[in-house]
């Protein structure tokens, strides 16, 4: 009998792993890739334990490693984003992997309280979930990886993402960057994990595992739903239609260029981007010829019903029992035209534009379905309204009770005091693009899981803690 080397030596390494109380490094993945979610699941569990060991000061120094493979990487991980999803731009998702990589919290965002009297002291700290289930949508494959690592990693977790299946590759390749670069500065393999083919049956599988001790879902109400329904920690980060108003009061020059950054940005993919305008009649055409200036194709009549033929889809939803009336027209976004460039939606319906133009625009009623629907593409319908009372109750109206975001262009501190307060929204900026909501151009700093639903708004690595209170009676209150 031959007998072969290879599996001798195999062996041997594994059995020496075992004696000496580690995992044996065929159970590692690929940079945390592994094929299977219980292994993706005990791996990051193995890694967890590594990480409660280490010191707050070490567990930076991961984080320092995490932001600068990120920022050597950037270009790479946009391209790549791009290229696999079909959306989106690339010079826009490097700022946005940069923004994740420079402005998401770490370990400062952990703060102790203390009380102290005559019966002692007592200390409030925050302590880890454990490991964590983060699901990452396809608008941000590379961004929402690299804000949940950061901020998970450094509230003490370990993380197992479950990715999209569309930009599958851009997060997996984000996952093991930033595997290589924790294990580089000294930190455990596998902090970060996820399945080599990502699925839905992979996603369920996850958020029902019992090794898993918190879930993170950025994404639509289905997917907030469904792990809110998981007997679990859920945070959920649903969707938005943000609207922008602009009142007779405000710098409209500025208005029209703020709010064509910021529904262009990337594509209009960022859930807070703006979606749609909403502005008083008297400054309205003022409004879109400096729209146009900035970057902007107006389109008008029969080009409007043409290009929504193209960018939705029209379904008919089906009449009551022994309903007369003929079935309601609801409608959809096309899919193939979301985060695409506004020339290439434009060439759609036979108009030629130059590489200048960021976006469509165009006048609409405000039950037009680009109004209602989220259509996450550079096309922003224009809403005139008589006054700001009407402004408001509109912008409440097709925000549709996300409480995600809104954007107001004004003057007026009453008037900007009065949709704050109509609208809930998680967000609300003032006056600039939709981004400075999250620290582009804007004080404060980054999350690409802005959780509306589950109330934790813009999330940051206390976010992803629990609290844990520890008392002392009599004893070291030296007042």
């Amino acid at each position: 009998m031959t007998i072969d080397q290879n599996l001798i030596a195999k062996i041997t390494a594994e059995v020496m792993a075992r004696v000496q109380g580690l995992e044996p490094e065929s159970a590692h993945g690929d940079g945390g890739i592994f094929q299977t979610i219980d292994d993706a699941v005990s791996a990051a569990r193995a890694a967890q334990k590594q990480l409660k060991k280490l010191s707050i000061e070490k567990r930076e120094e991961l984080i320092a490693g995490m932001r600068k493979a990120v920022c050597e990487n950037a270009e790479k991980l946009a391209e790549m984003a791009v290229k696999e999803s079909g959306m989106g731009r690339v010079a826009d998702k490097v700022l946005k992997n940069k923004l994740a990589a420079a402005k998401s919290p770490g370990t400062e965002d952990l703060k102790s309280e203390a009380w102290s009297g005559d019966r002692g002291l007592t200390l409030i700290e925050m302590g880890p979930y454990g490991v964590i289930g983060s699901i990452t949508p396809t608008t941000n494959p590379s961004e929402t990886v690299i804000c949940n690592g950061i901020g998970m990693v450094a509230a003490g977790n370990a993380v197992v993402f479950s990715p999209h299946p569309t930009a599958k590759n851009t997060s997996l390749l984000t996952i093991k960057l930033l595997n290589e670069a924790i294990v580089k500065a000294g930190g455990p393999a596998n902090l970060l994990t996820a399945v080599a083919e990502p699925s839905l049956s992979a996603t369920n599988a996850m958020m029902n595992h019992p090794g898993i001790n918190m879930l993170v879902a950025t994404g639509g109400p289905a997917v907030v739903k469904a792990v809110m329904s998981c007997g679990k920690k859920a945070i959920g980060a649903g969707a938005g239609n943000p609207p922008a108003v602009v009142d007779e009061t405000a710098d409209i020059e500025k208005a029209a260029k703020d709010i064509i950054d910021g529904c262009s940005f990337d594509n209009n993919l960022p859930c807070i981007a703006e979606k749609e305008v909403i502005v008083v009649g008297s400054v309205a055409d003022k409004l879109m010829s400096y729209m146009q200036r900035y970057g902007a194709y107006l389109i008008s009549g029969q080009d409007i019903d043409r290009l929504a033929k193209v960018i939705l889809t029209e379904q008919e939803e089906l009449a009551a029992a022994g309903c007369t009336e003929k079935p309601k027209k609801s409608y959809a976004v096309n899919k193939n035209f979301v985060g695409k460039d506004a020339k290439y939606i434009l060439s759609q319906i036979g108009i030629n534009v130059p590489d200048s133009i960021k976006a469509v625009i165009c006048e609409t009623e405000a039950d037009h379905p680009f109004v209602i629907e989220e259509l996450m593409m550079p096309v922003l319908p224009v809403v005139q309204v008589k006054d700001i009372d009407a402004a408001i109750e509109l912008a409440v109206k097709v925000e549709h009770g996300n409480r995600h975001t809104a954007i107001m262009h004004s003057k007026n501190v009453d008037n900007l005091t009065r949709l704050a307060k109509a609208i809930e929204t998680t967000i609300f900026v003032k006056n600039a693009p939709s981004y400075a909501g999250i620290g582009v151009g804007g004080e404060g700093f980054t999350t690409f899981t802005i959780a509306g639903p589950t109330g934790e708004g813009l999330t940051s690595a206390r976010s992803f803690t629990r609290q844990r209170r520890c008392v002392l009676v009599d004893a070291l209150s030296i007042v």
